[in-house]
């Protein structure tokens, strides 16, 4: 696996005429596990988008090492392919096979629609796509919403598989998930405007 590393410095997110977060910083190595934790609304989504390079922060500076694997609430598969051409599609860019597939129960779903999937499968699909991925460093924006407590425990495992061999995760959720050796980070909206209730680390 790529080396990687993933750090964020005094970082502030704006949205049309509000400052979600401010002074926000983190720092990732190899093998490391982040939860981003906070009620819907604080930003965690927008921290994501920041942090995969599809947003600017209102200021701050983010630095990655190693490429960087995206799961939010848009799959990336075409919803009109069955699902096994869907993830082949990315096969041709990634270098990689869907090898994920059966292990997160959906070799039976490998004919069926991606619009036609449930909540759950769909977010499944997502994570066969990024393991298929190959990429050291992983933001997972609320990878467990629509998962039964299998498919949660699953997930867990496969966190904790990939900073095992060598990559980091970030992963925010309102959710409790098990991560392995991980801290939080837990957003908090601010007091009034233009005061913020500081962000924590906590174990």
């Amino acid at each position: 696996m790529q080396s990687c590393r993933l750090a964020a410095e005094g970082l502030a997110c704006r949205r049309g005429d509000r400052i979600l977060f401010r002074g926000l910083s983190l720092s990732l190595e190899a093998g490391e596990a982040l939860r981003v934790s906070g009620p819907n609304g604080i930003g965690k989504s927008s921290l994501i988008r920041i942090l995969a390079g599809l947003m600017a922060p209102f200021s701050g500076s983010v630095e990655r090492e190693g490429e960087a694997g995206l799961v939010d609430e848009r799959p990336a598969l075409d919803t009109h392919l069955p699902l096994g051409q869907a993830l082949a599609f990315w096969e041709r860019f990634d270098g990689h096979g869907a090898d994920a597939v059966d292990r997160l129960g959906l070799g039976a779903l490998r004919e069926v629609p991606v619009r036609f999937l449930s909540t759950g499968q769909k977010k499944r699909a997502a994570l066969a796509r990024l393991i298929a991925q190959g990429a050291p460093v992983w933001l997972l924006d609320e990878p467990l919403n629509g998962l039964d407590s299998d498919a949660v425990a699953l997930v867990e495992t496969i966190v904790a598989e990939h900073c095992a061999a060598g990559g980091l995760a970030l992963v925010a959720s309102h959710q409790p998930i098990n991560l392995p050796e991980h801290h939080t980070l837990a957003l908090r909206k601010y007091v009034h405007a233009g005061e913020f209730a500081d962000e924590e680390w906590g174990e």
